[in-house]
């Protein structure tokens, strides 16, 4: 599956009905815990400007907003970024290869839980497309979950149509980010019943 069909594939999962229900959804604790590392992170060196991609209902959006820091969201379903902006936060209608910003526009990227749709063969692309955008010393939150190589439309997913997956394991990631980000910190977090594992990079752009 190609990145324009996995994309049009998203648009139509991920619906008004599929965004009222994650709008109502509680955040795992270590999802928290991830998200205010990388706060406490981005308020010690400084950072003003944060991009998040993928951002969905717009929740960590709006908390990185209520820490002061000038948030941009974009999401390629028009149901989620309606709800973004209904938080009061700015929100574009953009998927990952169509983001329509000037180079080195933000001192942050925050990426949780999306780029885990991005086809294998795609993502060298769509990395150098969110490290171009970021400031030279620029800060990338990325998390996903993994452990293993999957790829390929979950049929029994719960959403409808069913959504595309491209899982990769700690060594896949750590080589995919290599030749564009510095790898600041990788944890491979355990999940209760689950045989994945929760990936969470934090990556600087390289010079």
């Amino acid at each position: 599956m190609d990145y324009q069909q996995v994309t049009t594939l998203l648009q139509e999962a991920y619906n008004r009905e599929s965004a009222g229900n994650r709008n109502q959804a509680k955040k795992e604790d270590w999802k928290v815990a991830e998200r205010q590392d990388f706060l406490d992170l981005l308020q010690r060196e400084g950072k003003q400007t944060l991009l998040e991609v993928g951002a969905g209902t717009g929740t960590d959006g709006l908390f990185f907003q209520q820490q002061g820091l000038r948030v941009v969201c974009t999401d390629l379903s028009p149901a989620m970024v309606e709800l973004c902006r209904e938080k009061g936060l700015e929100a574009h209608v953009m998927d990952f290869l169509g983001l329509d910003f000037p180079p080195a526009s933000f001192d942050a990227i925050y990426a949780l839980n999306c780029l885990l749709h991005v086809p294998t063969k795609d993502l060298p692309s769509v990395l150098e497309k969110l490290r171009d955008l970021l400031r030279p010393g620029g800060l990338f939150f990325l998390g996903v979950y993994g452990g293993n190589e999957q790829e390929g439309v979950r049929e029994e997913d719960w959403h409808k149509p069913p959504r595309f997956f491209a899982h990769h394991t700690d060594e896949f990631m750590r080589e995919a980010v290599s030749p564009v980000f510095e790898i600041v910190s990788f944890k491979s977090i355990s999940i209760t019943n689950s045989d994945w594992r929760f990936q969470s990079l934090v990556l600087r752009r390289k010079q």
